[in-house]
């Protein structure tokens, strides 16, 4: 039914959020994905989060790459700006983008192929560069639209549907982004969108680099028993960090009382904070080592964690870094973009 267009006409009744907006109005157009594909309940989560967040359209620019993951941007916010690029080269088109503009908020939607393979080297430098979007992977582990061959990040031993064990290792997304130096890194489950929610809403607030991995089941190629990207296996598998998590926007100070070792707080840069309640004794969100520590040792044991796995509350975002205008390009006067001869002159001396 995906050649249907969703109606232009709402319930009078819908809630609206401080903007005088509906949910409707953060959707886009009819999904074409297979009917209960994971993709699709990551970007009801990226609808949810947005409207809750107030976030006016006009200012979100949402990036892809090619793939299933990749087609997702059409189906949520159908009033931002949008980007649909070639395989692999999201991170570069949102970098230029940000660069020009540094007051948009920027959601690259990706693929573990688009990312892990074709992309891996253009996924490496925009984290190392820390730049400031909010970095989704839809992971399911296979090549949807060529007909469910192994992606890089499918677990080794891990079956085909028609029965072939994948004979070589993963890569594991978050703890390379850990290792390159991005400041938010969190994992979760295209089934678990109260979960889901609220690290998406973290990751758009956070200054710097946010990178989310969700894994997000193939129901076409990648959904049976013994696979591990499959809904079977995650809700068998998975061990939440935190079994409850809520995102605090900046509105008004909330006060609140908790015993001690039960739960943390983390302040992100715009001042809103992310409440996490633990089930994982010990684990510190803050601590990369630690944060790798515990992925790897889940792993060895077939299990998958999810949660917040770390955060750098002190990071630096590409702008930052270069010293940048804080101007957005499209409010320079000519003069001051075009400084003349001299002022290149000068550029050119300091390079000889």
């Amino acid at each position: 039914m995906s050649y249907i267009a969703k109606p232009s006409a709402h319930h009078p009744a819908l809630p609206r959020n401080a903007l005088g907006l509906t949910r409707r109005d953060y959707e886009g157009s009819m999904s074409t994905l297979c009917a209960g594909c994971g993709h699709d309940s990551i970007t009801a989560a990226i609808i949810e989060a947005c409207y809750e967040m107030d976030l006016p359209a006009h200012r979100i620019a949402k990036i892809s790459g090619i793939g299933c993951s990749s087609k997702a941007p059409t189906y949520f916010l159908s009033r931002s700006h949008g980007f649909n690029s070639v395989h692999g080269r999201m991170p570069s088109v949102t970098t230029g983008a940000n660069m020009a503009n540094r007051d948009l908020v920027y959601i690259g939607v990706s693929g573990d192929g688009d990312t892990a393979s074709i992309g891996l080297g253009q996924f490496c430098h925009a984290v190392r560069r820390k730049l400031n979007m909010t970095y989704i992977v839809m992971n399911n582990g296979c090549y949807g639209l060529t007909k469910g061959q192994f992606s890089a990040t499918n677990d080794k031993n891990s079956p085909s549907k028609k029965g072939e064990a994948n004979p070589f290792d993963a890569i594991d997304l978050c703890q390379m982004a850990i290792q390159l130096g991005a400041g938010f890194v969190a994992r979760s489950f295209s089934g678990d969108k109260r979960q889901l929610l609220p690290l998406i809403q973290a990751a758009i607030s956070y200054k710097g680099f946010a990178f989310i991995d969700v894994i997000s089941p193939c129901v076409t190629f990648n959904n049976h028993p013994a696979s591990t990207k499959s809904y079977e296996y995650v809700r068998q598998h998975n061990m939440a960090s935190e079994n409850k998590l809520d995102y605090v926007e900046p509105k008004e100070e909330i006060t609140t009382e908790y015993d001690e070792g039960t739960s943390t707080s983390v302040e992100l840069h715009d001042g809103s904070h992310l409440m996490l309640y633990k089930v994982g004794e010990g684990h510190d969100p803050r601590d990369a080592d630690m944060a790798i520590h515990t992925i790897r040792t889940n792993a060895s044991k077939g299990t998958i964690v999810t949660g917040l796995l770390y955060v750098n509350e002190e990071q630096q975002d590409l702008h930052d870094v270069l010293g940048t205008d804080e101007r957005p390009l499209n409010g320079l006067p000519m003069s001051e973009l075009c400084p003349g001869s001299k002022a290149l002159e000068g550029i050119n001396a300091r390079l000889r």
